[in-house]
């Protein structure tokens, strides 16, 4: 491996070892629409688990990619696939993510950069530490844009071979309804995070509706 490839394979893993498998993927919630596409590259490739397919944007930049949630979701991360490898000045290097209760009033809640990216980019929205490893607390939104700023070498159109959206991680429960569920703060926190120790349903079924109102 040169150089190169080193670098860009740096701080990139495969999702499934750095994602909690309690974690809820909210995206199959939400309406999905990009701000353009080549025909027979569209919002579905984003979508079908294959890193072999990928959405490819037709117009001028910034593109975009947007979900809009019928009801208030809780999300702590994005992660995005992408291969420099095969992709080359069609992979994103710069990214703002927004969000909004719809598209009128969205705000950048994330910028970042990346350099020669290559597998799934986990990417908190809230990062609690310089390196953005850390996750803070989840966003409350109905509507999630991720533009694409810029691409490897001021390459016009870009691909983008997978796209998921992660509420918190579920909390452990304990065997009583009496004790304290792990992994769940005390206090005003609660309401923030859209939790609630009183509730009965445990299962990740309905665990992954948990933050929706």
């Amino acid at each position: 491996m040169d150089e190169d490839e080193e670098t860009a394979t740096q701080g990139v893993a495969d999702l499934a070892s750095v994602i909690a498998p309690t974690r809820p993927e909210l995206g199959r919630l939400a309406q999905w629409s990009v701000s353009s596409h080549k025909y027979g590259f569209g919002v579905d490739n984003l979508r079908d688990d294959n890193e072999g397919t990928f959405w490819q944007s037709e117009g001028p930049q910034p593109h975009s990619i947007d979900l809009s949630f019928p009801k208030r979701v809780f999300i702590s991360s994005i992660a995005l696939l992408t291969s420099h490898r095969k992709d080359d000045s069609y992979t994103p290097s710069r990214l703002s993510i927004r969000a909004g209760t719809g598209v009128h009033d969205l705000q950048e809640v994330r910028y970042t950069e990346f350099h020669k990216p290559d597998g799934w980019i986990v990417i908190p929205l809230r990062p609690m530490d310089a390196d953005g490893a850390i996750e803070g607390p989840p966003i409350p939104t109905h509507h999630i844009r991720i533009v694409i700023v810029a691409n490897h070498m001021n390459g016009k159109d870009t691909h983008v071979r997978g796209l998921k959206v992660f509420g918190p991680p579920e909390p452990v429960a304990k065997t009583t309804d009496d004790e304290v569920v792990e992994g769940l703060p005390d206090g005003p926190a609660l309401v923030d995070l859209g939790q609630d120790r009183s509730r009965g349903f445990r299962s990740q079924e309905f665990r992954m509706y948990d933050g929706i109102r």
